[in-house]
């Protein structure tokens, strides 16, 4: 079973495919699509949906993982990512995907065990299930990549 894990966000969006093949987790691909700033936001949720549709047909996964939003401060932030989230959301749906969603605290549960664990710990985390000689960069694709194993982690296959 093939599962895309997206890390959303506007100016950069993670994703990462693992593949699950006799209960072991094996990295497929990752990367980030990226956007300009100062290009109309319209413009950017085009390209990420664009971007986001050909990587799906390219790499034919059956699930998808996304990271819920959690921001306490910025407003602003917390709706562009918003926005990106939903092309997410359209793209799997319009793909026929099983979606499932996990909020950072969740993620960081089903990787480290502890909820409230740092950054570096979810990488190393990461780059250790996937047997991985270094940790997936940049931060975004590794993000995504939690999310697709926490996917594979919580629910039977």
């Amino acid at each position: 079973m093939r599962i895309i894990g997206i890390d959303p966000g506007t100016g950069i969006l993670g994703f990462g495919i693992i593949e699950i093949h006799h209960r072991q987790l094996q990295l497929v691909d990752g990367g980030v699509i990226r956007t300009p700033v100062k290009q109309d936001d319209a413009i950017r949720l085009t390209t990420i949906y664009e971007e986001l549709t050909d990587i799906i047909a390219q790499t034919h996964p059956l699930a998808m993982s996304v990271e819920k939003l959690f921001f306490a401060q910025n407003v602003t932030t917390a709706m562009t990512v918003a926005q990106a989230r939903g092309v997410v959301l359209l793209c799997g749906q319009q793909a026929g995907l099983t979606i499932h969603e996990y909020t950072p605290l969740q993620i960081k549960q089903a990787l480290t065990g502890y909820g409230r664990a740092e950054k570096k710990q979810m990488q190393e985390m990461v780059r250790a299930v996937l047997k991985l000689k270094t940790i997936p960069k940049p931060d975004d694709c590794a993000d995504a990549l939690a999310a697709a194993i926490t996917y594979a982690m919580t629910t039977s296959y």
